[in-house]
């Protein structure tokens, strides 16, 4: 009987971490304006938008997280239009032109899938390949722009965000006094033995990155570039960065040529 209890205590505290938005949250999302393209970023998710298992601190080093065959099959819920459905069929195809990572519509032979949602609960995804079904979510009112579906389809392939990288201190300067209360842990950064960047530069294009107002709680920057060149220019990436690419061919053992083999 303990055996039975406690297994099922952590099955439930596994998939727990998938947060539950409160009211406040919920009515915001609902109420969301679709020209505004940052709903990720405020989805009440882990740093806004992703979801871990409790073991998964080590999600994009650890290869157990990587998709079989470089291929990351999804199916889309039928609540979804046929229109919307389109608009997400396009946007993945950007894996499949930049890299050897192939995103696809779901066979029946297909054990391991993305599963995707229009839950109004904002955008998100679990990161890297967890086995059986997975949910991403596109909230139909917010998320089913092509950055968006893309940042999403990224984290399920194994990536993190690129604010949280181990050297972004060196590159940016977090404004703490501008972050609403409460909110500074979506700030995090991850040792080097957490994650890795593949050896390259960090990416102030990336379309991983948060944008220089995230999380503000009076309109100022959170997010400040060292280089003053690059200020107003972080976190507005429509596609994937050069960076953003060749880390993904990294990852999944492309090499670095443009196309697949």
């Amino acid at each position: 009987m303990f055996q039975k209890l406690l297994i099922l205590c952590l099955f439930g505290f596994v998939f727990s971490l998938r947060k539950e938005l409160t009211p406040e949250q919920l009515e915001k999302l609902s109420s969301w304006k679709n020209g505004n393209k940052h709903m990720w970023m405020e989805s009440g998710q882990i740093e806004g938008d992703m979801v871990f298992r409790p073991e998964q601190k080590n999600g994009l080093i650890d290869t157990q997280y990587r998709w079989e065959n470089n291929e990351i099959p999804y199916e889309i819920d039928d609540a979804f239009s046929d229109d919307e459905k389109s608009i997400i069929h396009e946007a993945v195809k950007e894996f499949a032109s930049f890299s050897c990572v192939t995103v696809r519509p779901k066979t029946d032979a297909d054990v391991n899938y993305v599963y995707v949602t229009g839950e109004d609960t904002g955008c998100w995804s679990w990161v890297g390949r967890l086995g059986g079904q997975q949910q991403l979510n596109l909230q139909r009112n917010g998320c089913l722009w092509h950055n968006t579906i893309v940042h999403e389809f990224l984290h399920a392939a194994g990536f993190y965000h690129e604010q949280s990288s181990t050297e972004r201190d060196d590159y940016i300067r977090i404004v703490w006094e501008n972050i609403i209360a409460g909110m500074e842990h979506n700030f995090d950064k991850y040792d080097a033995d957490v994650i890795t960047n593949f050896e390259q530069p960090y990416d102030l294009f990336s379309i991983m990155h948060y944008a220089e107002t995230a999380f503000s709680s009076n309109g100022e920057a959170t997010i400040v570039p060292l280089n003053e060149n690059f200020i107003g220019l972080v976190g507005k990436a429509e596609i994937m960065s050069p960076i953003d690419i060749i880390k993904l061919r990294l990852m999944y053992n492309c090499g670095l040529s443009r196309k697949n083999k």
